[in-house]
C-alpha cells in the first residue's frame, strides 16, 4: 500500500525537542517487539556547518563585487557552463563545464584558493574577502496536516505477515505510559489528537489506517447494498416481512467464508469483503426464486405446505447449477497474490449458503406466513 511503512507512529505535543524525546522512547519500544524489524525514526543526527560570509567592507575596497565572489564559489562547488561544442556528429550540444578536480572538492581552503578580479585588475584569492565560522545545521522539521510530528517506522517479520500483530505488541508497551515531560502519552488510532499542543500523543498510522479506511468503507458500501436490496424487495413482494425472510441467509456466507480463509491460510482481505458484497446480491436472488414459486403455487391452488416443501425440490437443480457455475468462474483466481480473497469467498460463501437456503427460506417462509396463506388457500 502507499504508506511511508507498514508500522507508523507519529507523536505529537506541544514542543518538538520534547516530540523528538517522546519518540526515542517509542523506537525502544519498536526495537524490544519481537519480529518488529526496520526501526528508524525522522530524528536526524546533528550535524555541523560551515557559513561562508563575504566581508562587505574590504570587498568594497578592493572593488569587488559580492556577486563575483559568489559566482566563483558557486563555479568552485557546482561548476559551470562556459561555452557549447558542436560537432557534426551529435544531434545536441555539448556543454563545456569549469570546475574544481574531484580530489579538490572535499576541502574549502582548496575553494578559497579561487581567485577573483579586483578594479586594478589583480587576483585575490577568496580567502583575503570572506570569513568562514561554524555552526550546527538546522534540523528538519516534518509536518503532518499543518502540525509538526515526528515519524517512527518499522516492519513486521517472521510467521505473522500483518502488521497489525506487531503494531498492538508495540501498543502494549506505549500505552498509558508516564513521560518524564510529565502527564501520559496519549494513544489514537483513527485521527490525531484534537488539541495536538495540550499533551504528548501518539497515533498510529501505516497500513493500519489504509486498512481501517478501506474496511470502513466497505462496510458502508455493504450496509446501503443491502438496505437497496430490502426496498427492491419490499417493491416486489409489497411486504415488509418476507424481504427480511429472503434476506435472512446472507449472514450464514460467514459460515462458509471464514473457514474458507481459515482452510487455506489466507487472510480476509479486501477482495475477501467485495466476494461479501457479491454474495448477498447471490443469495437473496436465490431466496426470491424459492418464495416466488411458492407464491406461484399456492396460487393455483396448492396447499401451502405443500408448496413450500415442492418449492425446494423443484428448484434445488437450477440454484445449484447456478451456483456451482459461478464457483468454477472464481475457481480460476483462487491462485491470484491479490483476488484470492474474492475467489475464496465466493467459492465457499455460495457454498454453504446455496445449501442453507434451500433448508432455512423455506422453513422460514412456512414459520412466518403458514397462518395467513394456509386460510388463503
Amino acid at each position: 500500500p502507499p504508506v511511508m511503512s507498514p508500522i507508523v507512529a507519529e507523536i505529537y505535543g506541544p514542543d518538538y525537542e520534547g516530540q523528538m524525546e517522546v519518540a526515542k522512547k517509542v523506537g525502544v519500544a519498536f526495537a524490544r517487539t519481537p519480529d518488529i524489524v526496520a526501526v528508524d525514526d525522522s530524528i536526524e543526527e546533528v550535524s555541523r556547518k560551515l557559513v561562508v560570509r563575504v566581508l562587505q567592507n574590504k570587498a568594497a575596497l578592493m572593488g569587488v563585487a559580492q556577486k563575483d565572489i559568489v559566482a566563483v564559489m558557486k563555479m568552485g562547488l557546482s561548476g559551470e557552463d562556459v561555452t557549447p561544442v558542436h560537432t557534426g556528429e551529435t544531434k545536441y550540444e555539448i556543454p563545456v563545464r569549469v570546475t574544481l578536480a574531484p580530489e579538490r572538492l572535499n576541502s574549502l581552503d582548496e575553494l578559497l584558493k579561487l581567485t577573483v578580479r579586483a578594479r586594478d585588475g589583480t587576483l585575490v584569492p577568496l580567502s583575503e574577502l570572506v570569513e568562514v565560522s561554524s555552526g550546527i545545521a538546522e534540523k528538519t522539521i516534518y509536518h503532518k496536516d499543518l502540525l509538526p510530528v515526528v515519524y517512527v517506522v518499522g516492519d513486521m517479520a517472521g510467521k505473522l505477515d500483518s502488521p497489525l500483530y506487531g503494531m498492538f505488541d508495540i501498543r502494549s508497551q506505549t500505552n498509558g505510559v508516564k513521560l518524564s515531560q510529565g502527564g501520559k502519552l496519549g494513544d489514537y488510532f483513527i485521527r490525531q489528537p484534537d488539541d495536538p499542543y495540550a499533551e504528548y500523543a501518539l497515533k498510529w498510522d501505516g497500513e493500519w489506517q489504509v486498512t481501517y479506511e478501506t474496511f470502513r468503507d466497505m462496510g458502508i458500501a455493504y450496509a446501503v447494498g443491502l438496505a437497496l436490496i430490502y426496498l427492491l424487495v419490499v417493491a416486489q413482494f409489497s411486504s415488509y416481512l418476507v424481504p427480511l425472510i429472503i434476506m435472512a441467509p446472507i449472514p450464514l456466507t460467514i459460515i462458509g467464508v471464514m473457514p474458507g480463509h481459515a482452510l487455506f491460510g489466507s487472510q480476509f482481505t479486501a477482495t475477501s469483503m467485495i466476494g461479501m458484497i457479491a454474495l448477498a446480491g447471490i443469495i437473496v436472488r436465490n431466496s426470491i426464486l424459492l418464495v416466488d414459486f411458492i407464491n406461484m403455487q399456492v396460487a393455483e391452488g396448492m396447499a401451502f405446505q405443500e408448496a413450500v416443501i415442492n418449492s425446494a425440490a423443484t428448484r434445488a437443480k437450477p440454484i445449484v447449477l447456478t451456483g456451482l457455475a459461478a464457483m468454477l468462474g472464481a475457481l480460476f483466481i483462487l491462485d491470484d497474490p491479490i483476488f484470492n480473497g474474492l475467489a475464496i469467498s465466493l467459492i465457499f460463501g455460495i457454498f454453504v449458503s446455496t445449501l442453507l437456503t434451500l433448508v432455512v427460506i423455506p422453513v422460514l417462509y412456512y414459520a412466518a406466513m403458514y397462518r395467513k396463506l394456509e386460510k388463503a388457500s
